[in-house]
């Protein structure tokens, strides 16, 4: 079998590629802040309208979205930033929408961040978030279809969650461009071993390679289905076929690679976004039915 990336892009994304190159020359190079002072410039100031939940004895607040009428099942999201960025709230628009195209419910963690709260804070909340909804999904929302999904940091501690509940009933995840390797130690991980994210995150981490830091480490057997979304130019591109060609050894993945993309454009509001929002809305869809 012969493999190339284009192997990985779906010819019709490919209208978008010119519309894509135009936005990336006129936002310019953008990075996430690198030290603690921009860190405290950049942060949002935190919404209410929170719901905490409580699963062994831990605690966590978050975000619920209903759609209109019964819902076919649910969707735990973890927004993105860095580990030391975001809050839920700012998906609020997003995860509205998607839990009204799905017919599902959507409930984002509000999970801590650091570095006032490094490792393993993060997916500890992701835990309790998830056994939360396996405890009560079926009495508070009539179904137990279960679907998780992440952006950036957030796809990193969707793989996380897998892998602390290896008897999880979720039925797929939807992964958006995360990090798997914040150890540095592979040629992908070396590619952002100096930000700062991975210092505020999990410096103070004996060892980095713990697959619950650095999910490429880890066993990933018995993890559900996979869709990984990540644009060509994204500097995480290599880790994300990394992760895909490991999870492809002993399970289920489908990777998506979008051409003259870069870190986080499902945000933007081009052809090429609509078009992977799209792509990841009928995964689900799929993985619900």
């Amino acid at each position: 079998m012969r493999l190339s990336l284009n192997d990985f892009i779906a010819p019709e994304s490919a209208r978008h590629a010119e519309e894509a190159r135009s936005e990336n020359a006129r936002r310019g190079t953008r990075r996430g802040p690198a030290n603690a002072s921009e860190l405290r410039e950049m942060r949002p100031a935190t919404l209410g309208g929170s719901t905490t939940v409580e699963a062994n004895g831990r605690r966590v607040p978050v975000r619920i979205h209903e759609p209109r009428g019964r819902p076919n099942g649910v969707y735990l999201h973890l927004h993105g930033g860095g580990f030391y960025l975001g809050v839920t709230a700012q998906d609020d628009e997003r995860d509205q929408r998607l839990a009204d195209a799905l017919g599902v419910v959507v409930v984002g963690v509000e999970y801590r961040l650091a570095p006032e709260h490094p490792w393993p804070a993060a997916p500890d909340d992701a835990e309790t978030a998830a056994r939360w909804l396996i405890d009560h999904a079926e009495e508070r929302f009539g179904t137990r279809r279960m679907v998780i999904g992440g952006f950036s940091a957030g796809a990193t501690l969707a793989v996380t969650t897998l892998l602390r509940l290896r008897d999880h009933p979720f039925a797929g995840a939807a992964l958006q461009f995360g990090t798997y390797d914040l150890s540095g130690l592979t040629p992908a991980g070396r590619l952002i071993a100096n930000e700062y994210f991975i210092e505020a995150y999990a410096g103070q981490a004996p060892d980095r390679t713990v697959p619950d830091i650095s999910p490429i480490y880890g066993d990933l057997r018995g993890l559900p289905p996979l869709l990984m979304v990540v644009g060509a130019l994204d500097v995480l591109l290599e880790d994300n076929l990394a992760m895909a060609a490991r999870v492809a050894a002993v399970g289920e993945v489908d990777l998506r690679v979008y051409p003259e993309s870069l870190h986080g454009f499902t945000n933007r509001d081009t052809k090429m976004a609509r078009a992977a929002r799209d792509d990841i809305e009928r995964w689900l869809a799929a993985r619900l039915s």
